[in-house]
């Protein structure tokens, strides 16, 4: 019998057919030398041929595979991944590989001295126009939020299970936004937060499945209409 995982990977994803063996490897290749690890797959109803691939890899890496036949959205997907954890220690990144995991090892020094690891992108490969609105949105957020980090909605996250099991039923505002919505959480509760420079890359393959242009204009005042939800909710734990 194989002994429980030590950390578990959250990962999802949604049309990543491109990209997803070469992520999944990637980090197995890295992490699983030294650590007992198991990955935790969302799958969000993709129509591409990622779902075959993933039935593919399960036989060969250590999965919990969760499926799905509609689209749920990224946030309920990480949301129902969380749920899923049972390790001590939980470690989310993106899909695409624009995370490097060869970064985990810093956050891993240092998780007996903060709650909440999170990653910053010192030099964000994404496009200019992306950027450009999530530094807009920023200002605004850290008007009602006054975390610690400068990049709180980066995908590179390590965070024990006693402060997911305390916040994730409570993540329902922001259906694209969810680490801009879990980093608020876990400030308003207290959690001691690092921020910790991370390698941020340009995607292995494949085209951004959440923020296209056309949709960002809805995206964003669904996110200034979150924080006031957020702040509301969250008032009595500061």
């Amino acid at each position: 019998m194989n002994a429980p995982a030590e950390l578990q990977v959250l990962l999802p994803v949604y049309n990543e057919s491109e990209s997803i063996e070469h992520t999944v490897r990637e980090i197995f290749e890295e992490i699983s030398p030294k650590i007992n690890m198991e990955f935790i797959i969302c799958e969000d109803g993709s129509i591409d041929d990622t779902k075959a691939i993933l039935r593919k890899l399960q036989s060969k890496y250590p999965f919990k595979l969760i499926m799905s036949d509609e689209r749920k959205g990224y946030s309920r997907a990480v949301k129902d991944g969380m749920k899923a954890m049972d390790a001590p220690y939980l470690l989310c990144l993106d899909s695409d590989g624009q995370c490097d995991p060869k970064d985990f090892w810093k956050f891993l020094a240092l998780r007996d001295q903060y709650d909440v690891l999170i990653g910053l992108r010192t030099e964000r490969a994404d496009p200019w126009i992306r950027k450009i609105l999530s530094r807009t949105f920023y200002l605004v957020y850290k008007l009602f939020f006054n975390v610690p980090c400068h990049d709180p909605s980066c995908p590179f996250i390590l965070v024990g299970k006693s402060v997911i099991d305390s916040v994730v039923d409570e993540m329902e505002r922001m259906q694209q936004g969810f680490w801009w919505e879990f980093t608020a959480r876990v400030y308003m509760h207290g959690y001691r937060i690092k921020e910790i420079p991370v390698n941020h890359r340009k995607r292995f393959g494949g085209k951004t499945q959440v923020y296209h242009y056309k949709k960002m204009p809805g995206i964003g005042l669904r996110h200034f209409k979150a924080l006031f939800q957020i702040r509301f909710q969250t008032r009595k734990y500061k």
